[in-house]
């Protein structure tokens, strides 16, 4: 289950996200669905189709259990696989 606690080191495949901060103010206030994951990439599905966005210059907002958070692209650069079992 997410929690706001463990949302960095959970699946975030099929999560709903917006950027709120980011240093390309062309992409602030995207929207989509995360599709798939990389290290350093989210594929994210948009209504204007799918756009692969760098996790780390940007900030994320993420809803879970009601409560919003919003965390920075660099804490969330590991690869998916890596994240399993990780302690934070």
């Amino acid at each position: 289950m997410i929690t706001p606690e463990n949302i960095v080191v959970h699946e975030l495949i099929g999560l709903e996200t917006e950027i709120v901060n980011s240093s390309n103010k062309e992409i602030l206030g995207l929207k989509g669905i995360i599709v798939d994951e990389t290290k350093f990439m989210f594929v994210i599905k948009t209504s204007n189709g799918f756009k692969k966005i760098p996790k780390e210059q940007n900030d994320w907002k993420f809803s879970v259990q009601s409560e919003e958070i919003v965390l920075h692209g660099s804490n969330l650069c590991k690869r998916p696989f890596d994240k399993v079992g990780f302690k934070f």
